[in-house]
């Protein structure tokens, strides 16, 4: 689905400038969960940032269906990112103003998908339609945000520490949601966080250092969100 060949990225300029990403190269399988794992600056936000067309890498190429991204004028990469790929962050980035039906159904109108509501329910939060942002727990915010990504019926969602602001019980909820929602839909994960925990649960796991892969591994028996250590 993705490959990243050989992919570098550099930050700041002069004496400040320094290499995010070294060289790496990997293959992102269509209907894989991927967690990639590393303490802060090893480049794993980076790496999640070119492969989803956030940021184009400085060397290299990143090729999504024989089709190099990296090459895309800006106005095109913008498309690719609306047809292709969802996100959520650790920060729930919600239009306050907006209640929960307007907010995902902002990215339902991106992919034209009038039965976005399926996916509001599919996180339980049918009842919450009409609420606003700051009436909602930080735990239904981020359901919120996994609604709004998924209506657009994205091939593949990016996730950098969905659950970073999260305490363990709602974490684990939303974990559990991510998990049951990519089987149910058959999207990619691409999965960035800190917690070695929730690796277990993916199918392969990503570890980083110093802008380099030093290791990739497959989970032979994957753990859910409910039996994983926090």
């Amino acid at each position: 689905m993705i490959d990243i060949v050989n992919a570098s990225k550099f930050y700041g300029t002069g004496q400040s400038r320094f290499q995010a990403l070294k060289s790496v190269s990997l293959k992102l399988k269509k209907g894989g969960f991927y967690v990639v794992t590393g303490a802060s600056g090893s480049g794993k936000s980076t790496l999640l940032n070119i492969a989803s067309g956030l940021e184009r890498p400085d060397d290299g190429n990143i090729i999504y269906s024989e089709t190099d991204i990296a090459g895309l004028t800006d106005k095109e990469l913008t498309q690719f990112r609306r047809k292709h790929t969802g996100f959520i962050f650790q920060q729930y980035y919600l239009l306050p103003n907006l209640n929960v039906d307007k907010n995902v159904k902002m990215g339902a109108d991106l992919a034209g998908n009038k039965n976005y509501r399926e996916v509001i329910k599919a996180v339980g939060l049918e009842d919450k339609l009409q609420k606003y942002p700051g009436e909602l727990s930080g735990g239904q915010q981020q359901r919120v945000s996994i609604a709004r990504a998924l209506a657009k019926k994205p091939e593949i969602l990016f996730l950098d520490e969905p659950t970073g602001a999260l305490d363990e019980q709602t974490g684990r909820q939303i974990l559990d949601y991510i998990s049951t929602l990519q089987r149910e839909y058959g999207f990619t994960v691409v999965m960035v966080t800190h917690n070695l925990n929730i690796a277990q649960m993916a199918d392969t796991v990503v570890k980083m250092n110093s802008g380099k892969i030093t290791e990739i591994y497959s989970n032979s028996e994957k753990k859910t969100a409910y039996e994983i250590g926090w």
